[in-house]
């Protein structure tokens, strides 16, 4: 095909990378543990790891993995946030020779049992405070060993009992479970620290993650991620970001390239933007457990000159709009990575204004490992597109029978490359209607590429609905809301949302008129992660349908986007 975005690229971006050079993710690991062993890798609460110590702990770790007679290929789950264990447990798992199954801590025990089964996962990792969770669902499961973390396990002693104490009994954040066939972290640490680890044998095609993403069912896939698809994306990615780090105008490069690690690392955007490519470059993450304390991120990252800052459009907002933020230092802020969700102008715009560094709007999905296009990042000009694809990706825009359209024209986003997923876990059928003949992964975002390359996003071709970076599927909601007794009928649409992008809006028609909205919004909340939840219910007497009665959500979604205008 005609890539006629190559003429757009920054000169010092290469047109191609060499995904050969590293056979799997945990190369990355050994060469970088190897070269950087005294730098620092992790900050968290304070307390720094090294590159040495990230190496000695993981080893520990997959070590007594092993010893638990799991086999090559064999799921482990991980279920906690961006704390210093979660970045220990990722690399002692792939060392192992083992699969990562990432899950957001705040799933509820509906979305935690569908996950453990659909995977197969036999062990789980998992922050204590979220243990209450697991104990509904773990007898569903396959789930033969648990994995006690606190959060002080890595703090030392004085810090990590006194952050426990806290935690457990004065904000009383971890309620009270039981589970059996435990084991707790540190003691996971110290017997593997007395057994030996058999270094794992792994090729390009062996799954080194599974990411679960939302599904046309309402259940999500896992997206199958070999080691190919993530040493792919990492080179591409540290490719299309070093016009920005070698930039004359900041001055030389800083001896050690500093990251703010805000976004949740079970997350493929935190994931691979600042862990695997902080690692594959020596650099320091700044771990943030909770982003939305804004005070506490503040306080983590003012020590540091940090150099990337990885967010999605609302933290930068809210960040940009912090008299306190607007107070640290950004002289080597090099480059603002925004994802997950559209950039505002307005928002771009405030954050270049605060900090100097401009936003540079990138775009993936949890199936291309993410990324697949992004601007240049020797720019301060705001596009208001997603860029262009990365070295060695094909983007293509087509029509509804598959067949590219011209240029200008409005079509799906199809994405080629190294970074693509094998597929999604199990499920043929689904993966079939994603992937074409010749290697295209056809998106579900609707958009239109110009004569220089750049690919405006402009509709979706699925009901999706974004909020906040994540991906959100009506079909989901609407299979959770319909099992309440007191609903008839329920369709869910995404609406404009000043804060997070879009929320989640539900037109629902009553069985039990005395069905309020207090009561749907407490049902929602028992079984829906926060980010899905609704923001608004509107009740009616009945929903518009098709010929054949299928519900038209995109006809009730024009009318509540006119409303809102």
């Amino acid at each position: 095909m005609d890539r006629i975005w190559l003429k757009s690229y920054p000169p010092s971006v290469p047109h191609e990378i060499d995904h050969h050079r590293y056979e799997s993710v945990v190369q990355i690991f050994d060469e970088a543990f190897a070269k950087y062993r005294d730098r620092k890798a992790f900050v968290g609460f304070g307390k720094e790891v090294s590159y040495r110590e990230l190496d000695e702990l993981s080893k520990c770790v997959a070590a007594w993995l092993q010893s638990r007679g799991l086999q090559k290929g064999d799921r482990v789950a991980i279920m906690m946030p961006n704390i210093l264990q979660n970045p220990v447990t990722i690399a002692a798992v792939l060392r192992a020779g083992y699969v990562v199954v990432n899950v957001n801590p705040l799933y509820t025990p509906r979305e935690l049992e569908h996950q453990l089964k659909d995977s197969g996962a036999r062990v789980i990792f998992i922050l204590e405070n979220f243990a209450t969770t697991l104990q509904q669902v773990i007898a569903r499961t396959k789930v033969e060993h648990v994995v006690l973390a606190s959060m002080g396990d890595l703090l030392g002693f004085a810090k990590g009992t006194l952050v426990n104490f806290v935690v457990r009994h004065v904000k009383k954040m971890v309620p009270a479970f039981e589970l059996s066939n435990t084991t707790r972290f540190n003691t996971v640490l110290a017997e593997g620290g007395r057994l030996p680890l058999e270094p794992a044998v792994l090729t390009h095609e062996d799954v080194a993650f599974l990411q679960y993403t939302g599904g046309t069912t309402g259940l999500a896939k896992g997206a199958t991620l070999v080691h190919r698809n993530i040493v792919a994306n990492v080179l591409q990615a540290e490719a299309w970001i070093q016009p920005a780090l070698t930039n004359p105008k900041k001055g030389p490069p800083p001896e050690q390239l500093i990251w703010v690690c805000a976004l949740p690392l079970y997350h493929i955007f935190a994931l691979t933007a600042c862990y695997l490519i902080g690692t594959r470059l020596g650099g320091l993450n700044i771990l943030i457990p909770n982003p939305r304390d804004q005070a506490a991120l503040i306080k983590e990252v003012r020590p540091y000159r940090f150099n990337l800052f990885p967010a999605v459009n609302t933290l930068f907002n809210a960040l940009a709009n912090n008299a306190e933020f607007a107070k640290l230092d950004f002289s080597q802020l090099r480059v603002s990575l925004g994802g997950g969700m559209a950039v505002q102008e307005a928002v771009a715009k405030k954050w270049l204004a605060v900090t100097g560094c401009p936003i540079c709007e990138a775009y993936g999905l949890s199936e291309t490992s993410p990324a697949a296009t992004g601007n240049p990042t020797d720019t301060d000009a705001f596009s208001g597109t997603i860029g262009l694809p990365f070295p060695s990706t094909d983007v293509a825009i087509l029509d509804d029978d598959g067949k590219p359209v011209p240029i200008g024209e409005r079509g799906e986003i199809a994405i080629r490359g190294p970074q693509v997923m094998t597929g999604y876990w199990n499920q043929p059928g689904e993966t079939a209607k994603v992937m074409t003949p010749d290697g295209f992964f056809k998106t579900g975002d609707i958009g239109i590429m110009d004569e220089r390359g750049y690919t405006r996003i402009v509709d979706r071709k699925k009901d999706m609905i974004l909020v906040s970076g994540f991906n959100v599927y009506p079909n989901e909601i609407e299979g959770v809301v319909a099992n309440h007794p007191g609903v008839l009928e329920v369709a869910a649409v995404g609406v404009p949302d000043p804060n997070s992008g879009e929320a989640v809006k539900l037109f629902v028609v009553k069985k039990d008129e005395s069905l309020t909205e207090r009561d749907l919004m407490q049902y929602c909340a028992e079984n829906l992660t926060g980010y899905k939840k609704p923001k608004y219910i509107e009740f009616r007497v009945e929903l518009p349908k098709t010929n054949v009665g299928k519900i038209l959500r995109r006809e009730l979604r024009d009318e509540a986007l006119k409303k809102a205008a």
